[in-house]
């Protein structure tokens, strides 16, 4: 059996507990004063309210914690049904604390008409009605001191009962804060995998980053270099034709040889070319 559910099963069985001693309470209170001992009877009242009043606030705590550990149990069906026996839990509260206010109504009653009774008894005269008073102020003594000491602990163990319920609400604030580390430590996990991930991807990013420096770099040397090569081909060839230019001007070469020699092809390599003419200014 799960741990919530075992606590959950355990609180149910500290709940009949305390009902239980409630009702008997309640009985005891609403019994008060019908014995005929009005007074004696009165000073016990709160006493057994008090007592009332503890299991009230037992009750009280034990549906707070049910409240808390509704809410963890591991199935659905499970967390329904405890939200049902917290629901009736709060009706039987209820029908408990009208029937204690009740029973308190009705002691009273009782407890005024023994002690009407007693007065009358003792307004009497007489022997008897001497001794009964000596009696009830020996009881009512014993009966205040008992009453004092019985509030004084009434009061520790209130004062425990609320210390006992600070550390359950502390112990469970302490359950929900390591909840909210483990998700923490769960999302911290995700990230740093996302993380990594993510470095490796810039990691590739920059070596690919630089293999594309490197053949851009590469690209443009080649550019460059073919860029001067058809730049120093442009050159010879203005070179070329400027001589020519300058030799067809001058007169030592005419049109017609160009193409001649156009025609006939370029000359075999161990030819020497033919020597032109001598040209003679006529002038």
């Amino acid at each position: 059996m799960d741990e919530v559910t075992q606590a959950v099963e355990n609180l149910k069985k500290e709940w009949s507990q305390a009902v239980t001693q409630l009702k008997e309470s309640i009985a005891a209170i609403k019994s008060c004063g019908k014995t005929g001992k009005g007074t004696e009877e009165a000073n016990s009242l709160p006493r057994l309210n008090g007592s009332a009043q503890d299991a009230l606030q037992l009750l009280k705590s034990l549906q707070f914690r049910l409240d808390l550990l509704a809410q963890q149990l591991p199935t659905f069906e499970e967390v329904q049904s405890g939200q049902a026996t917290l629901e009736s839990w709060e009706e039987q509260y209820k029908k408990l604390r009208a029937s204690l206010r009740n029973a308190n109504l009705q002691a009273k009653e009782n407890i005024r008409k023994a002690a009407q009774e007693e007065r009358e008894l003792l307004l009497g005269g007489g022997e008897e009605s001497t001794i009964r008073r000596r009696n009830l102020q020996t009881k009512a003594g014993m009966t205040s001191a008992a009453e004092s000491i019985t509030e004084s602990l009434r009061r520790s163990r209130q004062l425990m009962i609320q210390e006992v319920e600070r550390s359950a609400n502390t112990l469970a604030t302490f359950d929900e804060s390591t909840s909210v580390l483990r998700k923490a430590e769960g999302e911290y996990q995700g990230h740093r995998s996302l993380l990594m991930r993510t470095r490796g991807l810039l990691s590739t990013m920059q070596r690919q980053d630089v293999l594309d420096r490197i053949i851009l770099t590469i690209g443009f040397i080649i550019f460059s270099l073919a860029v001067l090569y058809v730049v120093s081909r442009r050159i010879g060839l203005f070179t070329l034709q400027r001589k020519l230019t300058e030799a067809i001007r001058s007169g030592s070469l005419s049109a017609d040889d160009i193409v001649a020699k156009a025609q006939q092809g370029p000359a075999p390599a161990n030819v020497p070319p033919a020597a032109f003419p001598p040209v003679y200014d006529e002038l």
